[in-house]
């Protein structure tokens, strides 16, 4: 009986030296996939989740695909950037450029995209629930069947943003531009209005 304690104690020491050994190589994953963006503008489908890029330069980056979310990108310039299929969700996009960027079903739900640059982007089928883009200019940006249930569109540019077949039921929209925007088939059930009226459902 006298062995058991040291070989317990012996196979404790190794487990707790051991945990650290298998949380390591996602972290220095991460952190290569940062240094292979920021040298390269090219890394589609890479790990950056939680990744502190705020004010980078990102312009014309490939990120499709990549997994951003929580990932903080406050006045970031990602202007004509490849965001297709990438996870930004929660993420913070504060006064970010996003102007010319293709984001084909990205995911943003509850993303913040307070005052950001959203003009001429595409946003075909990009899903938007409960994000914030108080104040953003979204001039000219294709917004075609796109998620945008219970968002905050407050204040935001939409003058002639592409908005057929998208579905904002329960958003806010008081105060926006819809000067020339097209809404055919859109759906603004319960939906606070420019003029304070709720949407027909």
């Amino acid at each position: 009986m006298k062995f058991i304690y040291p070989l317990t104690t012996t196979l404790l020491t190794v487990f707790w030296l051991t945990v650290p050994v298998f949380a390591e190589p996602n972290s220095l994953k991460k952190m290569e996939n940062l240094q292979r963006l920021l040298s390269t503008y090219k890394c589609p489908g890479c790990d950056l989740s939680e990744a502190d890029l705020s004010e980078a330069d990102l312009s014309g980056a490939d990120l499709q695909g990549a997994n951003l979310q929580n990932a903080n990108l406050k006045d970031a310039d990602l202007g004509g950037a490849i965001l297709s299929s990438a996870n930004l969700i929660e993420a913070n996009l504060e006064g970010a450029n996003l102007s010319g960027t293709t984001m084909y079903s990205t995911t943003m739900r509850q993303a913040n995209l307070k005052n950001a640059d959203l003009s001429w982007a595409d946003l075909y089928q990009a899903y938007l629930e409960e994000a914030n883009l108080s104040g953003a200019n979204l001039s000219s940006a294709n917004l075609n069947q796109t998620k945008l249930e219970k968002a905050n569109l407050s204040n935001t540019n939409l003058t002639n943003a592409n908005l057929s077949n998208a579905n904002l039921a329960n958003a806010n929209l008081s105060n926006a531009n819809l000067n020339q925007t097209k809404l055919e088939e859109t759906n603004l059930c319960g939906a606070t209005l420019p003029n304070g009226k709720k949407g027909d459902c």
